[in-house]
């Protein structure tokens, strides 16, 4: 069995062992380490809980979801419900600034704007109306423009790499220019890589990350 075979079989086994999943409902394939995810799923938290998924796998280099959400007729929502559900959603939620986001709906799809101090309410913002009933899909376009205080961020970033244990902090280098972070680097999968980037965002005063980190083959054992 080459490694691709190896790669989609433990991709199909993580999104068996989902409960949030119906696996017999998505297609995998894999191809030089880029697996493609086929197949209709009901809401739009499933989907990215799909590509989650196939993210975790070790030798997965990228992941392109070609997932459908499909909506039966009673699961169907016009857009002024989903417009009313997600305002109320973001204003509930304990992480996100709601007065200062804007949103919009067409055809099921959510555009999130606006202005907040933190990445996490960013990702927040989108989390909380993902999981709405109707949802096709979110787009984020809400920015993020914290009070800025650089001096120590590039310590604060790699202290953090260091401290955790699902990064090979040893293979990453960051650069810092005012509230721009960048990562080089080389790592063994892309939840690794996730993880860097996350530990960047979470530094004050970072306003953008770019990611350049590189996620490396594995050869699988008697291929």
């Amino acid at each position: 069995m080459n490694r691709d075979s190896h790669v989609r079989d433990d991709v199909q086994r993580e999104l068996a062992y989902n409960p949030k999943l119906n696996a017999a409902a998505i297609g995998v394939v894999v191809e030089d380490g880029v697996v493609t995810l086929t197949g209709k799923v009901r809401t739009y938290a499933q989907k990215v809980e799909a590509l989650h998924a196939a993210e975790r796998i070790t030798g997965v280099r990228a992941v392109a979801s070609e997932l459908i959400v499909f909506l039966p007729g009673p699961l169907e929502r016009t857009d002024a419900d989903l417009a009313r559900a997600a305002a109320n959603a973001l204003v509930w939620s304990s992480l996100v600034p709601s007065d200062r986001i804007r949103l919009w709906v067409q055809s099921g799809w959510i555009v999130l704007e606006g202005t907040v101090d933190w990445q996490y309410q960013k990702d927040a913002a989108v989390t909380t109306v993902s999981a709405l009933q109707g949802v096709r899909g979110v787009e984020n376009l809400v920015t993020v423009n914290p009070a800025l205080d650089p001096e120590d961020t590039k310590g604060q970033i790699e202290a953090a790499l260091r401290r955790s244990a699902a990064v090979e902090d040893r293979n990453i280098l960051v650069e810092v220019n005012r509230d721009k972070v960048v990562l080089h680097g080389e790592v063994r999968s892309i939840a690794e890589r996730e993880e860097a980037e996350r530990i960047a965002w979470s530094a004050p005063g970072v306003a953008d990350v770019s990611n350049h980190i590189l996620v490396l083959a594995v050869v699988a054992v008697g291929s």
